[in-house]
């Protein structure tokens, strides 16, 4: 059975996307990784939110749209309040309701592989309530000073985490950990 794994970029000072949402400077660190090619080969199904499905339609002129380039296909689970209309994409279900049941749903999607989550404020729900099994976070080399920070909120508690491997992939230094329950 696979697990669900909070995937994800940040800059050192521990951001996630800059100012306005801005993530054209991940382009700028993705590259080859045999980190990245495992977890494109583990994943069967992803969850993300609303507002992170916006953004990648909004930068897909600068890349592929699709996860990864396009290295990866396959079901992706969108949570919203607001249901898209008209999504040419067949691979992507608009859902709501509570994120328990979307995993739960993207777990059975994912046949036996790991459910990958997307976004900070899903990732935020699902860590909250004990759904994520481990984090893998890509450290780029710059500073962004300000944006969508990597986690916490007011009134957020403490998760502690077990440290599983540090990595590097040319610039990129990879850290990955378990969530201790």
């Amino acid at each position: 059975m696979g697990i669900v794994l909070w995937h994800v970029t940040m800059s050192l000072d521990g951001f996630i996307a800059g100012p306005g949402d801005d993530m054209d400077w991940i382009f700028e660190y993705a590259g080859p990784s045999a980190v990245v090619d495992e977890v494109i080969r583990t994943t069967g199904a992803i969850v993300a939110g609303r507002h992170t499905y916006d953004v990648g339609r909004r930068d897909a002129g600068k890349a592929s749209g699709a996860p990864y380039g396009g290295a990866w296909s396959g079901p992706i689970f969108v949570l919203t309040h607001r249901p898209q209309v008209g999504e040419e994409d067949p691979a992507i279900t608009f859902v709501s309701g509570d994120i328990e049941g979307v995993v739960a749903n993207a777990m059975a999607a994912a046949d036996g592989k790991n459910v990958e989550v997307f976004g900070a404020d899903v990732a935020h729900q699902a860590l909250e309530r004990g759904l994520v099994d481990e984090i893998l976070v890509h450290i780029a080399p710059l500073l962004l000073g300000d944006g969508v920070r990597l986690f916490g909120r007011p009134g957020a508690a403490r998760i502690n985490l077990e440290p599983i491997a540090v990595t590097r992939a040319e610039k990129v230094t990879d850290l990955r950990y378990r969530v201790v329950r």
